[in-house]
């Protein structure tokens, strides 16, 4: 295959590596701008080094919006690979048309990296398995900055901080803002929602090909408080009408799926070490619960079972105060009590990776006869919001004193323990103002890496918090927290 240095427009094409396994991995490629030809081949290529593993020809391209032409998009999954090994992706399409010379001529569009799940964690602290952490990306003034500093600390950050996996855990979009929401026609409608995540993942483009990505989705992936439609927000005045309504959720829940790769609940663990569960409490969410009953069970039984310590992957915070003006998890009493009385009586402590509240914050506390931590990590926001919008940032000032609330404790018999607050991300030194753009002090911009390595019988959590628009001549962003925060799981 002849490789040439064909110059052509190749920031409209994505590579995304979805999740990954000890022996496998998710790969999606595609376009979602509405101007780009389908190829009449194209191809993706897994290699080792210089070592070819697999090579996928696309012939099977699918739509990711049913009702909307001209996008298009190829998922697989590769098999058979090796336990924490190194792998490079390469997307090709032949060259043809007026580029056409005759010769077997392939273009490369894209490429990627990935490691595959190891057998066990690392007894080397100096490398350990590490997550980045991410949430809440309005596209309006990142201008590329989030996608680069997340590329810098993965090609040329120290090797301890070099994440394997990411965890995006929601608002990954904002499709209920702007004007163009207000459209009453619905072919406009579910155009404007596949244009976002166009846009976005053009934007998120380095960060989305490096390393196994798991995507939560919150309200804006659907619209401010969703599924409710009881909002005041002049924006999202459409969804009075029921036809908008359900054209919109409809499309936004094909992006969810089909672009986003969301599931209810997943769980893996890394050998006999540690175990993950990325539960979705946005999509199924109804009046009165923030996940279906059969999704909270799952979650629940996961707990129950954990016989090593266990993450808990979520898109909202579980240490929340009441919200009167959109509902968090609290709003739920029944199955928010449900949840933590499942968490308090797990065998082992649990770290909650969540997102949403538009700042960064470690805070942990001990519930339970045995204990065991409840360990809260949260990252928020990839980028803040702008303009009049900038009202919904916030800072980490507001906190609950004790865990579990009063209400809850009473039904659930966990008495309220006080709630250590460790680290809270540095608010930024920008003034608020009309000229800037944000009206309102806000966190800065930020994505955190969670790395676990075993020590002895205990496994070491290392958390840093990396500052988007702070980067060094390599890229690579600088550190928000002085000394990193670690902590020993049982």
């Amino acid at each position: 295959m002849n490789i040439v240095n064909f110059q052509s427009n190749t920031s409209k094409w994505s590579l995304v590596i979805h999740r990954v396994s000890s022996t496998s991995v998710t790969l999606w490629a595609g376009t979602l701008f509405t101007n780009m030809g389908k190829p009449k081949q194209a191809r993706l290529i897994v290699k080792q080094g210089d070592t070819v593993i697999e090579t996928i020809e696309i012939n099977d391209w699918t739509k990711p919006f049913k009702k909307l032409n001209q996008r298009f998009v190829y998922t697989t999954e590769v098999s058979g690979l090796n336990p924490g090994s190194e792998y490079q992706v390469y997307f090709y399409k032949r060259l043809e048309g007026p580029d056409f010379d005759g010769t077997d001529s392939w273009h490369c569009l894209k490429k990627g990296a990935f490691s595959t799940l190891p057998v066990s964690l690392p007894d080397d602290s100096t490398k350990p398995f590490t997550v980045s952490l991410s949430s809440c990306f309005y596209i309006h003034k990142d201008n590329g900055r989030a996608a680069a500093a997340f590329k810098g600390l993965y090609e040329n950050g120290l090797q301890k901080w070099q994440p394997d996996i990411k965890f995006m855990v929601g608002d990954q979009v904002y499709l209920d803002i702007g004007l163009d929401s207000l459209s009453p026609v619905i072919k406009e409608v579910r155009e404007r929602i596949a244009d976002d995540y166009a846009e976005n993942w053009r934007e998120l483009g380095s960060m989305l090909c490096r390393g196994g990505t798991w995507m939560l989705p919150d309200d804006h992936e659907y619209w401010n408080d969703y599924p409710f439609y009881d909002s005041l927000l002049p924006t999202l005045f459409m969804l009075k009408i029921g036809k908008i309504r359900n054209a919109w959720r409809a499309t936004a829940k094909e992006a969810v799926e089909n672009v986003q790769q969301s599931r209810l609940v997943e769980t893996f663990s890394i050998g006999n070490d540690i175990s993950f569960c990325i539960a979705n409490t946005r999509s199924s969410r109804s009046q009165s619960q923030f996940m279906s009953q059969a999704g909270l069970n799952e979650v629940i039984e996961w707990a129950k079972q954990l016989s090593t310590p266990g993450v808990l992957v979520l898109s909202q915070v579980l240490f929340a105060k009441h919200n009167n003006n959109e509902r968090n998890l609290r709003s739920f009493k029944k199955q928010y009590g449900l949840l933590i009385k499942a968490l308090a009586n797990a065998a082992h402590d649990i770290v909650v990776l969540s997102g949403d509240v538009h700042f960064g914050r470690i805070a942990q506390v001990s519930l339970g006869d045995n204990g065991r931590r409840i360990i809260e990590v949260t990252s928020s926001p990839l980028s803040n919001l702008t303009g009049l919008n900038s009202v919904a940032t916030s800072t980490a000032d507001v906190k609950p004193k004790s865990f579990p609330p009063n209400d809850i404790s009473k039904v659930i018999g966990i008495e309220p323990k006080p709630i250590e607050y460790k680290k809270e991300l540095k608010v930024s030194g920008y003034g608020s103002s009309v000229l800037n753009g944000y009206l309102r002090q806000r966190t800065k911009e930020h994505f955190m890496t969670v790395g676990f390595s075993k020590e002895n019988d205990q496994i070491c959590m290392q958390v840093q918090a990396w500052r988007i628009r702070q980067v060094d001549s390599q890229g690579v962003p600088k550190p928000d927290f002085k000394v990193p925060f670690i902590e020993y799981l049982n």
